[in-house]
């Protein structure tokens, strides 16, 4: 089977290989490219692979750009230390994506989904990367417009500690303490705020990355954060959103 890499980091280039080789020496990799500029013009002289290991971030932009010169008609599967913003979008139609540091038992699996799904409609993997490149681009919220009495003011993201929801109201709390009631669901939150910055840790607090000082595991598989201005039994990270809320973190 013959392997495309690209990606900018030589390091990383060379651990996939070496990952690849372990999982299947039939595996050859022909070639390596870590621009942008470099892939496209060699998929016009003639170029062609049977699959593809591309990172998001190259040396002269995002890797999305590619698609907006070639028309690929290859398997892509993503590696990146990228948020998780995107890769709801990669998760669909056999497009698979690898965290960074790349593991070899999640390598195995996505050449495994590769090898059982590999005719795959060249539409929908254009459709699949068009809908994360535009994700990864979203114009997120910056400011929240609030009013106490006559008094309307503008709060940046940046100063607010968390949201919180009580008896059916959803309340911003800055970082100085001060509450103001927004008209905006959680849902609603969740979908126009930079979810690198904030996180649901349960169904009544979306917090800022700034405002938690630490996690702690706590019964049930769960977490409990460090933070101030949040009641005690709203500083639990649920059970189910664990996994996520450690990767949040790590990024």
């Amino acid at each position: 089977m013959k392997v495309i890499i690209i990606e900018d980091e030589k390091l990383s280039a060379e651990h996939l290989t070496v990952l690849l080789q372990k999982i299947d020496d039939s595996i050859e990799v022909t070639h390596y490219f870590d621009s942008i500029k470099s892939v496209v013009n060699a998929f016009q002289s003639g170029l062609s692979a049977e699959l593809i290991f591309m990172d998001i971030h190259l040396a002269d932009g995002n890797s999305f750009e590619i698609f907006k010169h070639l028309a690929i008609e290859i398997p892509v599967i993503f590696t990146t230390a990228y948020d998780q913003y995107a890769l709801p979008a990669f998760k669909q139609n056999s497009i698979d994506y690898l965290l960074k540091p790349i593991a070899l038992e999640d390598l195995k699996f996505a050449v495994e989904k590769f090898k059982k799904h590999h005719e795959i409609n060249p539409k929908l993997i254009l459709a699949n990367l068009t809908s994360a490149f535009n994700q990864i681009n979203k114009e997120y919220k910056t400011r929240f417009l609030v009013k106490l009495g006559q008094t309307i003011d503008s709060i940046p993201t940046d100063e607010i500690h968390h949201f919180h929801t009580k008896d059916s109201l959803t309340f911003l709390v800055t970082n100085r303490g001060n509450q103001f009631n927004i008209d905006y669901s959680l849902e609603e939150l969740e979908s126009i705020l930079n979810l690198k910055d904030f996180f649901r840790i349960n169904r009544k607090i979306i917090i800022h990355i700034k405002s938690i000082e630490k996690a702690t595991a706590y019964f049930n598989s769960r977490l409990i954060i460090t933070t101030q201005l949040i009641d005690s039994d709203s500083k639990i990270v649920s059970r189910e959103r664990v996994s996520e809320f450690k990767k949040w973190l790590d990024n």
